[in-house]
């Protein structure tokens, strides 16, 4: 099945209703800023968003940092800006982008599950490198490692706003066990003023190892730090990467 980034595009205003910023959004955001204040060897000023989507990391985030914001649909960085009219925002690939200003921390939530093979992942870290501030930190944590991955797992979110009704509903499943991705099925159940109509999103998701993912950092030139976060009564692991001085 070919890919498609609807949520990205033209059902990117369904975005805002997908999980709030005030809720989950700002436990993890605390959780990132106590990384980046825990192993950071410089004073912490600046952060870098990359793939900051509809922008509700930024929201949170913008308390505690000056922030930018760097995503390549201008869909998504549209949602962004209205949620934060103050930031600034960059349109860009994650994988090769290049900016004048070097960050005091980084932040990759899960966009980085788009990179689905080997050379994508490393042109993102070493871009990301590139714009760290030596002493600063990268904070990343993966959607999903080999290790936690359940086949033909399946969530469901719904979220009402006015005259409209929406269902998420997330299904992955792994064709190839033998590769390193696994597919995402998106189905989104809209219902606008009782009327019903059924959309639906496929995304290529990359798929490593824990001891892969150590290697992909190191090799970038890291220094690796990992922290357990736990959400909705399911863990996730974080990484705190350290660009030495």
């Amino acid at each position: 099945m070919q890919q498609s980034f609807r949520l990205y595009s033209d059902l990117a205003w369904l975005w805002p209703l997908w999980g709030g910023a005030t809720a989950e959004y700002a436990h993890y955001c605390q959780h990132v800023s106590g990384l980046i204040r825990r192993f950071s060897k410089r004073p912490v000023s600046t952060l870098l968003d990359i793939g900051c989507g509809g922008g509700k990391n930024l929201f949170n985030l913008k308390r505690d940092f000056l922030v930018t914001g760097l995503d390549l649909s201008p869909q998504m960085l549209a949602q962004a800006q209205t949620l934060n009219p103050e930031v600034a925002l960059v349109q860009a690939d994650m994988r090769q982008f290049r900016l004048e200003q070097r960050f005091d921390a980084v932040l990759m939530d899960d966009a980085m599950a788009h990179m689905n093979n080997r050379a994508d992942v490393q042109a993102v870290l070493r871009a990301t490198y590139e714009h760290l501030q030596p002493g600063g930190v990268l904070v990343m944590t993966p959607d999903v490692l080999l290790e936690n991955f359940q086949q033909n797992s399946t969530t469901v979110y719904s979220a009402e706003a006015e005259g409209l009704e929406v269902v998420f509903v997330e299904n992955r499943y792994d064709p190839d066990p033998q590769d390193e991705h696994y597919d995402t099925t998106v189905l989104y159940l809209i219902r606008e003023q009782g009327r019903l109509r059924i959309e639906q999103d496929h995304w290529r998701m990359g798929l490593f190892t824990l001891d892969n993912w150590r290697g992909f950092l190191r090799d970038s030139g890291f220094e690796v730090h990992e922290q357990q976060y736990r959400l909705a009564g399911e863990d996730y692991l974080s990484f705190a990467c350290v660009k030495p001085r």
